[in-house]
């Protein structure tokens, strides 16, 4: 599942922010319905960490 930073967590986990080329760059944990972080990069967005 891809999410954007801003983007409403469907639940609390670990996500990883994953660049351009699918290469993780960073873990964060979100608890459910907060907000994603914003990320260094606007091609960069988040997984789900499983």
């Amino acid at each position: 599942m891809r999410l954007n930073p801003g983007d409403n967590a469907p639940e609390t986990a670990m996500y990883a922010v994953v660049d351009e080329n699918g290469r993780v760059l960073d873990r964060v944990e979100v608890e459910k319905g907060n907000r994603l972080p914003p990320t260094q990069s606007s091609s960069y967005h988040y997984e789900l960490d499983k």
